[in-house]
Formats: C-alpha cells, sequence, structure tokens
C-alpha cells in the first residue's frame, strides 16, 4: 500500500494531467456534429495503431515478474486491436456509401 501512495505522490501531475485530458476529451467528443464522426474514425486509425505498437512495445519491456506491465500492455494490445478494426470497418461502410447503386432490376 505503501508504494502505491508514494507512486501516486510522485506522479501526481501526470494523474492530473490525464484526469484533465479526459474530461477535454469527453467535452471535444460530445461537440463533434455526427456528419464528421466516420470521417474522424477513419483519420483516428493512425493514432490506434501507435497505441498498439506503444503497448507491444511496453509488453516487450515488461520482466518475468512484472505483472502489471505485462497486464497493462496486454489490455493495450487488445484495445489497440480493437479500435484499428473498429476503425477500418467504419471506414469501409464509409465508403459503400459512396459507391454507385446498379440501375434497374434483374430479369
Amino acid at each position: 500500500m505503501e508504494q502505491i501512495l508514494e507512486f501516486i505522490g510522485e506522479n501526481i501531475t501526470m494523474i492530473y494531467l490525464i484526469i484533465v485530458m479526459i474530461f477535454v476529451g469527453i467535452e471535444l467528443i460530445t461537440h463533434v456534429p455526427s456528419v464528421l464522426h466516420t470521417p474522424l474514425m477513419s483519420g483516428a486509425n493512425a493514432i490506434h495503431g501507435v497505441v498498439l505498437i506503444g503497448a507491444i512495445i511496453v509488453l516487450g519491456h515488461a520482466g518475468p515478474e512484472d505483472y502489471f506491465s505485462m497486464v497493462v500492455g496486454f489490455v493495450g494490445v487488445i484495445v489497440g486491436t480493437l479500435n484499428v478494426i473498429g476503425g477500418f470497418v467504419v471506414t469501409d461502410r464509409m465508403l459503400e456509401m459512396f459507391k454507385k447503386k446498379p440501375k434497374g432490376g434483374t430479369k
């Protein structure tokens, strides 16, 4: 318990910064018009890829007894992969909307 309190005490500025970033991100996302969500999602795939690479690096540098880093890295890989796949699915659906539909019925 003392190690956790010491860690929080040493990194309190970063913890505050993360909390502020969460609130600012939520505010920004709620004010984006729904028309822009799909293009922004497709543009965010690069960011999700960076998260995925960072999680893989964390897993690579985790020691055999460092379970916290392993868990955080594993969760990061899973969430990053889901974000990348979701972004590509949304982009594919968006591009399907712009394809021309065949005219006339088939007999």
